[in-house]
C-alpha cells in the first residue's frame, strides 16, 4: 500500500476534526471555490436576542456568516459573535477571514479558549498546521481537560511535518476522551497516515460504534479498509451513506489505491 495515497486521502478527510462539511470526493485535494463575501448579502439585523442566535446556528452557511457578521459590526467587543462568525466563514472555505475573526476576539480576551480554538481550526482547514500549533497549545493550558486542544494541536503537528510530537497529542487526546468518536477517527487517519493501517481501522471501528458517531467517521473507516483491499465492507459503508455515483467514484478510487 503506498503511503502516500494514504496521505492524500488522510488530508481529504481532516474536516471531521474541524466540523466542516463532508469531504467525501477521495482523490487529490481541491481548495473549495470561493464563497461570495457574506458582508455583500448582509442585513442589518441589530443586536440580537438569545433566541435569534439560536436559530441563526440552523441557517445555511452563508446565511450564518452575514447574520454572525451583522453582529460583530453591532458590537465589535462580542466574543461570542466573533468566534461563531470565525466558524461559518471556515465552513464556507473564508480561511483567512475566519483566522482573522477569531484573532480580533484574541485581541481583547486572549485566553478565549474558543477563540483560540477557532484559530486552530482556520489555519489546520488551510493546511497551515504550523500555525494551529501556538493557539492550540495556549487552549490546552487553560482548558487541561478539554479534548479539543490536544486534539487540535495533534493535527497541527502532523502537518507542519512534526510527527513524534503529533503522535504524543494523539495519546494526550485519547487519554482525556477515549471514547469520543472525533478523537478516535482523528488519531486513526494520523496513524493511516503513518502507514499503521491495522491500527487505524481498530480506532475506528470503535469509533463507528459509539453514540454520536457521524458519516465522516464510516467513511473513513471506509477509506482505511478499502486500502487494505477490504473492499466488499468499504463498499457497504459507502453505499450506506451516499448518493450511487459519488459510492461508485470512491469506490473506484479505492480499487486504484489499493491495486485490485
Amino acid at each position: 500500500m503506498s503511503r502516500k495515497l494514504v496521505l492524500t486521502a488522510t488530508t481529504v478527510m481532516l474536516p471531521l476534526l474541524l466540523a466542516a462539511a463532508p469531504a467525501l470526493a477521495w482523490g487529490p485535494a481541491k481548495p473549495p471555490a470561493p464563497a461570495p463575501a457574506p458582508a455583500s448579502a448582509k442585513p442589518d439585523f441589530g443586536k440580537a436576542n438569545a433566541q435569534d442566535r439560536a436559530a441563526a446556528e440552523r441557517l445555511d452557511p452563508l446565511s450564518r456568516a452575514a447574520f454572525w457578521a451583522s453582529q460583530v459590526d453591532a458590537d465589535p467587543k462580542d466574543a461570542e459573535a466573533g468566534v461563531r462568525l470565525a466558524a461559518a466563514l471556515r465552513t464556507i472555505g473564508r480561511y483567512q477571514e475566519a483566522s482573522d475573526a477569531a484573532e480580533a476576539v484574541l485581541l481583547t480576551q486572549p485566553n478565549n479558549v474558543e477563540a483560540l480554538l477557532e484559530a486552530a481550526r482556520a489555519a489546520i482547514s488551510d493546511n497551515q498546521g504550523f500555525f494551529a500549533v501556538d493557539p492550540a497549545r495556549k487552549a490546552m493550558v487553560i482548558a487541561p481537560r478539554d479534548w479539543r486542544g490536544a486534539s487540535l494541536l495533534a493535527v497541527g503537528l502532523a502537518q507542519a511535518g512534526r510527527s513524534a510530537e503529533a503522535k504524543a497529542a494523539h495519546t494526550q487526546a485519547l487519554m482525556l476522551a477515549p471514547d469520543n468518536p472525533t478523537v478516535l477517527s482523528n488519531a486513526a487517519m494520523f496513524y493511516a497516515a503513518e502507514g499503521d493501517v491495522a491500527r487505524a481501522e481498530t480506532l475506528l471501528r470503535k469509533a463507528a460504534g459509539l453514540p454520536g458517531a457521524g458519516l465522516q467517521v464510516r467513511q473513513n473507516l471506509a477509506l482505511v479498509l478499502g486500502l487494505q483491499g477490504k473492499l466488499a465492507e468499504a463498499e457497504q459503508l459507502q453505499r450506506q451513506d451516499l448518493p450511487p455515483q459519488m459510492a461508485a467514484n470512491n469506490l473506484a478510487y479505492l480499487k486504484a489505491a489499493s491495486g485490485k
